[in-house]
């Protein structure tokens, strides 16, 4: 304990950060931190030594503040540890009516861990964002800025938030409008330790937990889906879902990703289990139960992620893999991947977990709930594949995996010129790159899911072992009137926040669709300009040309009939295959 302490002070001093803060004399140090002589400044402390505002009594100074009985309704519950965009931070555990928030002015945080990324759980008070620079401390002394926003807790953007609650405390009594908080994460040094975080000086930002998001070494995704929307289902009392899901590499261990995004109310998985499948509802050999933190089930807070304990269990490449969960409650509705273009399973009443045979499972569905990923031990890392509705295989062949991801999955697996990266299909059926097609809260009356800008973190950025993002979307942005111009400004804010996590970025063109709904003149246009500046601007690290993969040379303005699906707008199974044949895998 002392050689940490005289570290991070040391570390301090040397990069000039060991300073009594901007809003004055710290708290003493409690009398449990043994240091070896008298310092003459204080050491940075706990966040929670610094709280100074109570959200559950006052957030904003007008006495309006977030209901706790809202927050433990939605699974918040002081000491608990969410994960939320791949980041563990603890909910203050504070008496009632004690400080559980601070407002930023320029406190010195300690901090300990190594990884891509500091998550911030924040919102903020007055009306608009608020924020400014703050800075990290690492172990060798050296730092680096961060710049920290938060959108206001009353009209900030649902399609960011972490967490929304149904109503705003007042002085008298509750209003049915939604209270916001946000988590926030800045790039960290790549392979530094952290030991310091000071906060930036901006009192209307409102700071209740920090965490570094430890980098996921020793593994790689092997199969994801983005949540597209929240929505009804059932409702579902007793039941245990049984999905069907693709590996693209294989390996020793396995851990699997739960994700209870948009939603209002925690979800309790009673078990969970993994199995290679055989046919059907059927799996090879009886599934092997998976354990949360040790235990059998885990309750996933509102907004917030699960992650299983490793499981020694290997899982082949190019495998359909059986993944049941049993969900003891009522579930009314549930955070979902819409397209799935697999057909997956219900069963009735009980857990049937541990059931080989896949008689139980009676329904089938075509959605994923809840489950986002799929991780195996070791591996070279993954490759995010970041697209709308031709990302996403719509009109491929259901359930033979026949989507372009999958195409190019196996391509990675027949070479070895290149790594045999997972294949991550973050695709979203009617994404746009700017606009929320879903807005990110309540059920929803289309998918299609937030905006590529908007979800860039949690679906991207927050993937495991992450290497490289292909980025292929826009058409729907130019169909529904959004400008070459609008659509490239969100492609380069992509680009450039994927690039400060150190993430490789490529960028797609985007194939004709002359002869398709809403695929008019003008937008054949945009997306000519659009295209070339996607191959001329520099902003991506490589090009895919998906355009001149799929268009018709007799009508540039057209796909070749031999790829299209029939719509005009999405291949078929040999287009898809075609775009994966156009990806140079040293590009990767």
């Amino acid at each position: 304990m002392r050689r940490r302490v005289w570290g991070v002070a040391l570390a301090l001093v040397v990069s000039g950060l060991f300073l009594a803060p901007a809003q004055g004399a710290a708290p003493p140090l409690p009398p449990s931190l043994p240091l070896p002589l008298p310092l003459p400044l204080p050491l940075p402390l706990p966040l929670e030594r610094w709280y100074d505002n109570t959200s559950t009594v006052d957030l904003d100074g007008a006495g309006n503040h977030l209901p706790a009985s809202d927050l433990a309704a939605a699974g918040w519950i002081p000491g608990r540890a969410p994960t939320v965009r791949g980041a563990r931070l603890t909910w203050p555990l504070r008496p009632p009516g004690a400080p559980d928030n601070v407002r930023a002015a320029g406190q010195t945080v300690g901090a300990d861990g190594h990884g891509d990324a500091l998550a911030f759980l924040v919102t903020s008070t007055g009306g608009g964002e608020a924020g400014g620079t703050g800075s990290v401390v690492y172990a060798d002394g050296s730092r680096s800025p961060y710049l920290l926003t938060a959108p206001d807790w009353r009209t900030g953007p649902l399609a960011t938030k972490a967490l929304a609650l149904p109503h705003i405390g007042t002085p008298d009594g509750p209003l049915a409008e939604r209270a916001r908080l946000y988590v926030v994460t800045v790039p960290l040094v790549r392979g530094r330790e952290v030991v310091a975080v000071r906060l930036p000086v901006a009192p209307r930002l409102h700071v209740f937990a920090l965490a570094v998001r430890t980098g996921s070494a020793g593994w790689t995704g092997t199969w994801a889906a983005s949540p597209s929307a929240l929505a009804a289902v059932g409702p579902w009392t007793d039941r245990t879902l049984r999905l069907v899901v693709h590996t693209s590499v294989g390996g020793p261990r396995v851990r699997l990703r739960f994700d209870n995004a948009f939603a209002s109310a925690p979800v309790r998985i009673g078990a969970a289990s993994v199995a290679v499948r055989s046919a059907g509802a059927a799996a090879q050999s009886v599934p092997v139960p998976l354990s949360f933190g040790g235990a059998r089930g885990v309750e996933v807070p509102a907004g917030a992620q699960a992650v299983s304990d490793p499981l020694p269990f290997a899982v082949p490449a190019d495998v359909d893999l059986l993944v049941s969960f049993h969900l003891p409650g009522t579930v009314t509705s549930v955070p979902w991947h819409g397209l799935a273009v697999q057909r997956s399973y219900l069963s009735g009443p009980g857990d049937h977990t541990a059931d080989a045979d896949g008689t139980p499972y009676s329904a089938t569905i075509g959605s994923w709930p809840l489950l986002t990923g799929v991780d195996v031990g070791g591996g070279p890392g993954a490759v995010v594949l970041l697209g709308d509705s031709i990302t996403d295989g719509d009109r491929s062949t259901v359930g033979a995996n026949r989507r372009w991801p999958d195409a190019l999955a196996a391509r990675l697996r027949r070479q070895d010129s290149v790594p045999r990266y997972g294949v991550l299909n973050a695709g979203i059926a009617s994404n746009r790159v700017v606009s929320d097609r879903y807005p990110g809260d309540g059920l929803a009356l289309v998918g299609g899911g937030v905006s590529a800008v908007h979800r860039l973190d949690r679906d991207v950025l927050a993937q495991t072992s992450v290497r490289t993002l292909v980025v292929f979307e826009g058409i729907n942005d130019l169909r529904d009137g959004t400008t070459a111009v609008e659509v490239a400004a969100g492609l380069r804010e992509l680009a450039g926040r994927a690039r400060a996590r150190g993430v490789r970025v490529l960028g797609a063109t985007l194939p004709p669709c002359g002869g398709s709904a809403r695929c008019t003149a003008p937008v054949e246009g945009e997306r000519a300009a659009l295209n070339a500046w996607i191959r001329h601007s520099g902003v991506f690290d490589g090009v895919l040309d998906f355009d001149r993969a799929l268009r018709d040379p007799a009508v540039p303005t057209r796909m070749l009939p031999a790829y299209d699906s029939g719509d005009h707008l999405h291949p078929g199974d040999a287009g898809y295959a075609a775009l994966a044949e156009a990806v140079d895998l040293r590009l990767l």
